[in-house]
């Protein structure tokens, strides 16, 4: 288990800051509200019984069996969090090598701790990873959103998506596929998004329409299936929201009361959000043409 940095961090200072400011407000702090497994994204729900651990569970479930990693050999996780994935990657499927990007310090420094055999973690954006083999598999949950900044025109946008489809394309073996997770703008526009959010939240950070990610990946993958799983991220936020409120006074002893009520805001108009339509929850499963043909 290794972690390494480059000598600069591989996107703008302002864009790294963006990232910092949310994900590393504290470990114990989101501990408090999250899964066991820390993992930061939509949960994949299937009955009203299920429990947070066990929907977050099968979701990560999900993005593995996208991938086939049971027969992967190395996988690349963009934005790997607090490691889940990871974890699963090299130690419940036996893959060879895992290699983990973030931008978060925190995160970073919390997966080279736990020091999970096989995998690598680095504090590294995509736009400078130069990988030294190609991988079976790459996993995208959650980063997808912080590509693009909101004075990017459609046109910059795509242009920033299709740069990260060229580069996976170009990092994946023949039989590779891609899973991606991420918010998207739904039946609502940039300019009609919450300022709190944009500015208080995920600054300097913009999220895609479905539109901008096919027109990025057209010619370069198939998009072999997509799935919108908005309601999962609204009862996703709910269990999160109500778990800080459970342990709200430990959480205002961590990080102060201003950054709780911050979040406590943030869980419930993303919540209101996703139950309105407002934004979606995308999981595609993308394969790579090679040579105008579909490679698996």
């Amino acid at each position: 288990m290794t972690l390494e940095t480059t000598g600069t961090l591989p996107v703008t200072e302002l864009a790294a800051g963006a990232i910092r400011h949310h994900y590393d407000v504290g470990d114990e702090f989101f501990r408090l509200w999250l899964d066991s497994s820390l993992t930061y994204s939509c949960a994949l729900r299937e009955t009203a019984g299920d429990t947070l651990e066990a929907a977050q569970e099968r979701k990560l479930q999900y993005h593995l069996d996208a991938i086939d990693a049971t027969d992967a050999e190395a996988v690349l996780d963009i934005g790997c969090g607090w490691g889940a994935l990871l974890r699963r990657l090299t130690g419940t499927h036996r893959v060879q090598r895992a290699v983990g990007l973030t931008l978060s310090e925190r995160q970073a420094a919390y997966v080279a701790a736990e020091d999970y055999p096989g995998v690598e973690v680095l504090l590294e954006s995509w736009t400078d990873y130069e990988p030294d083999t190609r991988f079976d598999g790459i996993v995208s949950i959650g980063a997808f959103e912080h590509f693009a900044r909101p004075d990017d025109s459609p046109e910059e946008k795509i242009g920033v998506y299709r740069h990260f489809f060229t580069r996976c394309r170009e990092w994946l073996t023949p039989a590779g596929a891609l899973s991606l997770q991420t918010i998207a703008y739904a039946n609502m526009s940039r300019d009609d998004a919450s300022s709190f959010m944009q500015q208080e939240i995920f600054p300097d950070a913009d999220l895609p329409t479905l539109a901008e990610i096919t027109a990025a990946a057209d010619g370069l993958f198939e998009v072999r299936s997509m799935h919108n799983a908005r309601l999962d991220y609204a009862w996703t936020c709910e269990q999160w929201a109500r778990r800080l409120r459970a342990r709200r006074e430990v959480a205002v002893a961590l990080v102060g009361s201003e950054v709780v009520a911050r979040y406590e805001r943030y869980l419930k108009l993303s919540a209101l959000g996703f139950r309105m339509g407002k934004i979606g929850l995308l999981r595609l499963v993308l394969v790579p043409y090679a040579n105008g043909h579909f490679t698996r």
